[in-house]
């Protein structure tokens, strides 16, 4: 089973068998922003890292997502296009932004886990 790291900025990363990461919103993130109407994605192959990596512009406002980790674009959810909606309806399965190979995987061990994320979304209610 896969672990789920989060960000304080309420991105989620899970790392692959592969060796590559996956990247989303989460659920709390989704909430606040409303109803998605657009994402702009990174371009595979793209190596950024702290840079802005995707657009995503709802009915209430425009947010930014950074890239968490250094790395390089492998895979963009293309399914985002036509169906930005996806972000809100399936915020940890099918909306999830992109995939990217870090650039030094042990990186993700110090992001936030389940239980501090939790307790990151309990004092910001």
């Amino acid at each position: 089973m896969s672990v789920l790291r989060f960000t304080r900025e309420h991105e989620w990363l899970r790392a692959e068998a592969d060796g590559s990461v996956t990247v989303g919103i989460t659920d709390f993130a989704q909430e606040a922003l409303g109803d998605l109407v657009f994402v702009q994605l990174p371009d595979t192959g793209d190596h950024l890292a702290d840079a802005e990596v995707a657009v995503l512009e709802s009915v209430k406002a425009a947010s930014s997502i950074n890239m968490p980790l250094g790395g390089t674009i492998v895979e963009v959810n293309q399914a985002l296009e036509a169906s930005p909606e996806l972000v809100n309806s399936a915020p940890l399965g099918d909306g999830w932004f992109f995939r990217f190979i870090p650039a030094n995987a042990a990186q993700l061990d110090g992001l936030l886990d389940q239980a501090a994320y939790d307790q990151l979304i309990a004092a910001q209610a």
